[in-house]
């Protein structure tokens, strides 16, 4: 990697996904994908804070995951204005210290799309959060249109390049049931906007628990 892309993968990119995932729409489904969060938390990917606000009541404390500096750093404001203690304990959501069975739940959003392993990162994950553990997930991947899957697989070359590793095509559900979860309620949808958005805006929301 050139010393050019190193700095946009680290000071360009986190400014560039804070800005583009903090609209009202997104907020909203953030809000759904949050609200039914309790006890001790982690979020991998926790980015630029951008979950922080809808973190319900019955959420006792945050255990915060995130390899960008750049990204920790923009979550100062959001983290200072929240009643939930939070602690950033890992840059590597594929490589947890933390305890097994330690956490009640787990939170990722958006980011699982650029996750080198997923699938070890989603086993992980499981070890944290235990046999009744839940797995809150607001994702964007893999349209269900072959049109749209085509648009998909044509932008991904560039996409990975210019956003960090991102993935258009992964197939957030199915890699979700393969390591270690069972789908318990999944809604998916488009983004409002043109159709020519649709290979970056379809997602799913949904909770799991540990199969």
């Amino acid at each position: 990697m050139t010393v050019s892309l190193r700095l946009w993968d680290e000071h360009v990119v986190p400014r560039l996904v804070d800005a583009s995932l903090r609209s009202h729409e997104i907020g909203e489904l953030r809000d759904g994908v949050c609200a039914p969060l309790a006890g001790r938390v982690v979020e991998i990917g926790f980015g630029s804070g951008l979950n922080v606000r809808w973190y319900p009541p019955a959420v006792t404390a945050v255990s915060a995951v995130e390899p960008s500096d750049t990204g920790w750093r923009l979550s100062e404001r959001r983290r200072a204005r929240s009643a939930v203690p939070l602690e950033r304990v890992g840059l590597d959501g594929q490589h947890l210290d933390l305890a097994d069975d330690s956490h009640d739940a787990a939170l990722v959003t958006f980011s699982l799309c650029t996750i080198p392993d997923p699938g070890l990162a989603l086993r992980e994950v499981r070890r944290v959060v235990g046999a009744e553990g839940r797995l809150h997930f607001l994702e964007h991947g893999l349209a269900p249109e072959p049109d749209v899957q085509r648009r998909q697989r044509r932008w991904e070359p560039l996409q990975r390049r210019v956003a960090g590793g991102c993935h258009l095509t992964r197939d957030i559900p199915a890699l979700v049931e393969a390591n270690g979860w069972r789908v318990e309620s999944l809604d998916q949808l488009y983004l409002p906007g043109p159709s020519i958005g649709r290979p970056w805006t379809f997602l799913s929301l949904g909770v799991a628990r540990a199969a």
